[in-house]
């Protein structure tokens, strides 16, 4: 179902606000006074709320995008909600990276997290197991964050692939000034914008290949 602009506009808000502080949870790990188990697990709710968000949004813009190109058979030349969308997401991919590598070498026990409390990232799973095995298993919370972290990676940097498709072109945003007539100038030059969008591709290539893909 498609949202109306309100609604649209209002989940953006919610983007932005999830974005933030996802970034300012990470800056938090390793600091002795905040890092925590429930830090770590605020981290990764913020963080799936972010691409769960992420994914609905696009989901209403993209199907419209998609079927006004195929009508007019021209690129939509500006649509605020993608900008905006693309923009947000793509400050959301360098940190899920950033989360990956800060996770990666600063682990957290998180045991006695999961002792006093009945969430965890494969607790159903563990429950069933302990009852066939009839023996304890501790959910392996790195391990698991960072397939985790790996998949919601691959995921937002494929819905990014797909909103590039209907991004404005550098033309549009472009002054009447012959001092930015240079082909590197302009907020998206052609070259400069493509490699930000795969700069870390390459990296969630690698990671996929470390870790099996499970949530």
């Amino acid at each position: 179902m498609e949202l109306d602009k309100p609604n649209l506009s209002n989940m953006l808000i919610d983007i932005n606000t999830q974005v933030a502080s996802f970034r300012d949870m990470l800056i938090h790990i390793g600091h002795d006074k905040h890092d925590c188990p429930e830090l770590r697990a605020q981290i990764r709710k913020t963080r799936r709320a972010c691409v769960e968000s992420c994914i609905k949004v696009a989901k209403s813009i993209l199907p419209q995008l998609k079927s006004d190109s195929e009508i007019t058979a021209t690129p939509i030349l500006d649509n605020p909600h993608l900008i905006l969308l693309f923009y947000l997401t793509q400050l959301f991919l360098r940190e899920l990276v950033r989360s990956y590598h800060l996770l990666k070498i600063i682990p957290m026990d998180m045991s006695g997290y999961f002792d006093s409390s009945a969430v965890g990232p494969s607790n159903l799973g563990n429950v069933i197991s302990q009852l066939l095995l009839c023996k304890q298993i501790n959910p392996d919370f790195h391990s698991e964050e960072l397939c985790s972290i790996t998949k919601d990676s691959q995921e937002i940097a494929k819905l990014l692939a797909e909103m590039q498709e209907y991004m404005p072109k550098q033309e549009a945003y472009l002054e009447r000034n012959e001092v930015l007539k240079d082909k590197n100038s302009g907020p998206w030059p052609a070259k400069r914008r493509r490699a930000a969008l795969y700069r870390n591709m390459g990296l969630l290539c690698c990671i996929s290949r470390q870790h099996p893909n499970y949530l």
